[in-house]
């Protein structure tokens, strides 16, 4: 009798203490898995990931489609300045201030494109120098912002070859120099020297 009541006591003791490690072991078990799901969040990321290098391809074609003007002449704030594939003159314009009393607004193509290294100089009312100018010869087609029926109409360029730049232009980003014409399939020597005459690269 004595023994059972003590057997009985030592049940009812056993009890909690089996739940209470119980917990233990299972809280350490789940701060082990949230300090591995941290562990793996910070971890460095693998320079060989594939999708690493095209996040940092990705920046690079960003940077590759700046384009640098120099915006000079009758402005408020001349000076060199960064813009967009996509801007044109009156937002380079815009940037640099807007054109001050004097400038003569009528002898600037504000529609035009921007190109990398364009020059956009802003005469006085009255003076009668050149004021939009690139690099190369303005009235020479950009190849880099050219629509499909520009290249189209270019010497020795058909609907299919025009094609081809276009999807290499989208695919590898913007061409670099004219010699880049030649990685373009159907695009030999002789059909480039056709026409690199009448194209700008960058």
């Amino acid at each position: 009798m004595y023994f059972d009541r003590i057997k009985k006591i030592l049940f009812l003791i056993g009890i909690p203490i089996t739940i209470i490690i119980l917990l233990i072991v299972m809280s350490d078990r789940s701060n082990n898995e949230d300090e591995t799901q941290i562990i793996d969040k910070n971890e460095p990321k693998d320079p060989d990931d594939p999708l690493s290098d095209k996040a940092t391809s990705n920046e690079a074609l960003i940077d590759d489609q700046q384009m640098v003007v120099d915006v000079k002449g009758e402005v408020n704030k001349p000076g060199v300045y960064e813009m967009e594939e996509e801007d044109r003159v009156i937002n380079a314009i815009e940037i640099a201030g807007g054109f001050t009393e004097e400038a003569d607004q009528t002898q600037v193509n504000l529609a035009q494109r921007i190109q990398d290294e364009m020059v956009i100089s802003v005469v006085k009312e009255g003076d009668t120098e050149a004021q939009t100018l690139s690099v190369n010869e303005k009235d020479k087609l950009h190849l880099n912002q050219a629509t499909l029926e520009e290249i189209e109409a270019l010497n020795g360029i058909g609907p299919t070859k025009a094609e081809a730049i276009v999807q290499y232009r989208e695919e590898n980003g913007l061409f670099k120099s004219v010699e880049d014409l030649l990685n373009v399939s159907g695009i030999g020597e002789k059909t480039l020297e056709a026409f690199q005459e009448d194209i700008q690269v960058p």
